[in-house]
C-alpha cells in the first residue's frame, strides 16, 4: 500500500488527513513560503526539479512563493491569436474526456462528474456531449495561466475543499474521500460559445489568485497565478464547439498524457460555427 492509498483509503490515514488539511497549518505553511525564511529552500528546489531560471524575468527572490510564481520573460509563451485555433491556458499535462451523464474525470487523487465538479447539475447540463479538457501542472511547470480565448467573463465562483473522513461519495467504483478547492469562471466567447475554465488547488498549501472578478477578456491574458502546491486547470466545452485531435483523446483512454506549453494550439472551431 502507497503512502497515497494509506492516507485516501484507510480510516486512521483519513484522521491524519484531516490534520494535515486544517486551515491553521495551511495557514502557516502559507505564511512560512510568503517570508524571507524560505529562501533557502529555493535553491535546492531548482537544482533537483533542473529549472531554467534565464528564462525569468528575474534570478533572485524575496521568498518561495515569488519564485513559485516567477515570470518569464516576453516572448517565452507566445500566443496563438488565430480565432479558429483553441489555445493552451497553461503549461501543463493534457487528457480529454467527451462527457457524458457518466463520465468520471480523475483530478488530484479524486473523482468528479461533471455535476460534482461545478456542485450545479443546471449548469452541468449545458456541456452535456461536449469536451472536458483536464491541463495537469506538476511543481516544475510554470505557474501562471491565462485566458483560453477571448470574450465576457462571469464572476468568480469559489468552492471550498472538502475532506470526507467517514464516508466517500458514491461513485460506483471510484469512491472519494477528498474535494479540493476550486475556483472557475464562465467565458462566453464569440468563437468557442460558452466555455468553464476552472482551477483547482491543492489541499494543503495551493492557492489560487484569479485577478479579475468579470467583464471582458482577451485570449492571452493572464489570468491568474497558483502559489505553491500541486495544481490543476480544467476547460469545459460545450457540443460540437470545438475539435480536439482524436490522438488526444486516445493517448488518454491509454492513460498517457501529452505536454502543451501556454498558448500553443491544441484545438480548432468546429467547422459550420463561424
Amino acid at each position: 500500500m502507497t503512502s497515497l492509498e494509506f492516507l485516501y483509503h484507510t480510516v486512521w490515514g483519513r484522521r491524519i488527513l484531516k490534520i494535515l488539511t486544517a486551515r491553521k497549518l495551511s495557514q502557516a505553511a502559507g505564511m512560512f513560503l510568503d517570508s524571507p525564511l524560505s529562501v533557502p529552500l529555493i535553491a535546492p528546489f531548482v537544482r533537483m526539479n533542473h529549472i531554467d531560471l534565464s528564462v525569468c524575468q528575474k534570478r533572485h527572490f524575496r521568498n518561495f512563493n515569488e519564485f513559485f510564481t516567477r515570470e518569464l520573460k516576453e516572448g517565452e509563451r507566445p500566443v496563438d491569436m488565430d480565432p479558429d485555433i483553441l489555445i493552451a491556458p497553461c503549461d501543463g499535462l493534457l487528457s480529454a474526456y467527451e462527457i457524458k451523464d457518466d463520465t468520471v474525470i480523475p483530478v488530484k487523487q479524486s473523482r468528479y462528474r461533471i455535476p460534482d465538479l461545478l456542485r450545479d447539475r443546471e449548469l452541468a447540463k449545458r456541456f452535456r456531449g461536449g469536451t472536458c479538457l483536464v491541463f495537469r501542472l506538476c511543481v516544475t511547470h510554470y505557474h501562471r495561466y491565462c485566458y483560453a480565448d477571448s470574450g465576457v467573463k462571469g464572476r468568480n465562483i469559489f468552492l471550498p475543499g472538502i475532506l470526507h473522513t467517514v464516508q466517500p461519495i458514491a461513485l460506483r467504483e471510484f469512491p472519494v474521500f477528498t474535494e479540493n478547492c476550486r475556483e472557475y469562471t464562465l467565458i462566453e466567447s464569440p468563437n468557442f460559445g460558452s466555455m468553464i475554465q476552472m482551477e483547482v488547488g491543492a489541499m494543503l498549501v495551493g492557492k489560487i489568485q484569479n485577478y479579475k472578478e468579470y467583464g471582458p477578456v482577451t485570449r492571452g491574458e493572464q489570468k491568474g497565478r497558483f502559489l505553491y502546491g500541486g495544481s490543476t486547470i480544467i476547460l469545459l466545452l460545450e457540443k460540437g464547439k470545438a475539435r480536439i485531435s482524436p490522438r488526444v483523446f486516445e493517448q488518454t483512454a491509454g492513460g498517457r498524457e501529452i505536454p502543451v506549453r501556454m498558448g500553443q494550439m491544441i484545438g480548432r472551431r468546429a467547422q459550420g460555427d463561424k
